[in-house]
């Protein structure tokens, strides 16, 4: 049967301390699933640090604290209701996230509630006994008492050394349990709100970017799985090569793997991670699906991309041994080749096609509805992309004219009919028709398409390091908006 999804991060929901938080979360999973929604798409859940971005996080299996519900924490006696209400006058229910301002205040309020939480709480002292987050917790110590970067620790500690880290978490062993106790809040609240999907029939769509942050607890417990110097410094960082978008190519520099190293571990590292997400959400999307087929490394240090070399990744070798089917989807957007079609079709995952890619002209684009499949999951947009209706706006005249005639003729090849006029929200409601009337299995739909926002509401602009990830809805979907998407869910049998 064809289901339908809702794109929208946590941090986007409207709420009452500056940011979405794991109750706004449960409030909207219930309006999604009330409505026809069968899954809702988040973004990583990751704590996030300079540049804001989900995608750089000193631990990929981390919770946001930024996510907590303090709310909850005033129910369990750990914030006061004063304090409560005085911070819920420093913020709007909705616009912008305002980063620089919870940074200086949310962490300052989860250690006021931490001074009154019992360390040996029961159920606190079984999840840290459990290690799960051992890594992160301590990294935090280290990073909150010597600051910097992990290669700026003593020999010893820098090293991740027996004896160092132990000496860390005996001497400073209160600010170990604080990062813990974050962790353990975060965790038991994802529970509460992934039960309550449960009980609706809403599948969460949880998103693994492929690389992780080299200033990370990752790189700090493994530094053997990456590709480093001597003195634990990146050898390799990855990105992509010049094309149509970037003469110069895109330098993420991330830490690239030493996939002989983790074949040597029979990829027991990526297989924990897996294994992980799938407990953590329903179904996960592979972010940049292509570099474990072949990826791109860069020397450290240069200044653009341009210097760097293709090398073969892992292939489908990465993923025997698991049951993955009917819960991955695979990121293959950019340049495809025949060695990423032939890993998807191998894996059996679905690959994406957004429908904002797929009015260029050529009657063979992948991306346009009747060229592609069912085995595949529809978006009108990506968190990375414009929206559908500032997408429109942005066009000159002519653009405009040659546009609107290639999305009415997609229209009419596939027997839909939208109004499409000056107004850029209508593009949207079009994009709508083409997504969930179309052949893929799931279609997704970010929630500023289906508010029909335009690009003052986009998520990220890839390539620019300020104002991103800052998108927050006012309110929630209006009734009207709903009930809208729901006749066509019905319409089309979704």
């Amino acid at each position: 049967m064809k289901q339908t999804g809702i794109l929208c991060h946590i941090s986007s929901l409207p709420g009452k301390y500056g940011i979405g938080n794991l109750h706004d979360a449960r409030r909207f999973a219930l309006l999604l699933s009330a409505h026809g929604v069968t899954h809702w798409q988040i973004l990583p859940l990751v704590q996030t640090g300079f540049g804001d971005s989900p995608y750089q996080s000193v631990s990929c299996t981390s919770g946001n604290p930024y996510f907590i519900d303090l709310d909850s924490l005033g129910g369990m006696g750990l914030l006061k209701k004063k304090e409560l209400k005085e911070l819920r006058a420093r913020y709007k229910e909705g616009g912008p996230v305002d980063y620089g301002a919870l940074y200086g205040e949310r962490y300052a309020t989860l250690r006021l509630a931490f001074s009154r939480f019992h360390f040996e709480d029961e159920a606190f002292r079984t999840f840290v006994k459990a290690g799960k987050f051992e890594d992160y917790a301590l990294f935090m110590t280290a990073k909150t008492v010597y600051g910097g970067n992990f290669c700026d620790w003593d020999e010893p500690l820098k090293r991740h050394e027996a004896e160092a880290v132990e000496a860390l978490r005996t001497n400073y062993h209160e600010e170990y349990l604080f990062w813990q106790f974050l962790q353990y809040v975060f965790w038991s609240q994802w529970e509460e709100l992934h039960a309550v999907c449960r009980s609706v029939g809403l599948k969460l769509i949880g998103d693994l970017p492929l690389y992780v942050a080299y200033d990370s607890a990752d790189v700090w417990a493994d530094p053997k799985l990456f590709k480093l110097d001597k003195e634990l410094k990146p050898s390799k960082v990855a990105g992509v090569p010049p094309d149509y978008f970037s003469e110069t190519g895109q330098l993420w520099g991330n830490p690239v793997y030493d996939w002989k190293e983790h074949k040597k571990e029979g990829y027991s590292w990526w297989h924990n991670r897996l294994r992980t997400a799938l407990e953590t959400y329903d179904v996960v999307r592979i972010d940049h699906f292509r570099g474990i087929d072949r990826y791109y490394e860069i020397p450290f240090g240069a200044p653009t991309a341009q210097t760097g070399e293709w090398r073969d990744g892992p292939k489908d070798e990465l993923f025997e041994g698991l049951e993955l089917k009917g819960s991955v989807i695979a990121e293959d957007l950019g340049v495809s080749d025949e060695g990423v079609r032939s890993l998807l079709a191998r894996t059996g995952f679905p690959g994406m096609k957004v429908l904002l890619f797929a009015f260029d002209g050529n009657g063979e684009n992948p991306f346009l509805p009747h060229n592609f499949g069912e085995n595949c999951v529809c978006y009108t947009g990506t968190h990375d992309n414009d929206t559908v209706a500032g997408y429109v706006k942005g066009l000159s005249s002519e653009e405009y004219i040659l546009f609107r005639s290639r999305v009415a003729a997609e229209l009419k090849r596939q027997g839909l009919s939208a109004p499409l006029n000056a107004r850029p929200k209508s593009f949207s409601e079009a994009f709508l028709e083409l997504a969930l009337g179309s052949k893929a299995e799931l279609a997704v739909i970010p929630v500023q398409d289906l508010n029909g926002d335009d690009n003052s509401a986009r998520m990220n602009f890839p390539g620019t390091q300020s104002e991103n990830w800052q998108f927050r809805l006012n309110k929630f979907p209006s009734g009207q908006v709903m009930r809208r998407l729901n006749k066509k869910i019905k319409k089309y049998r979704r």
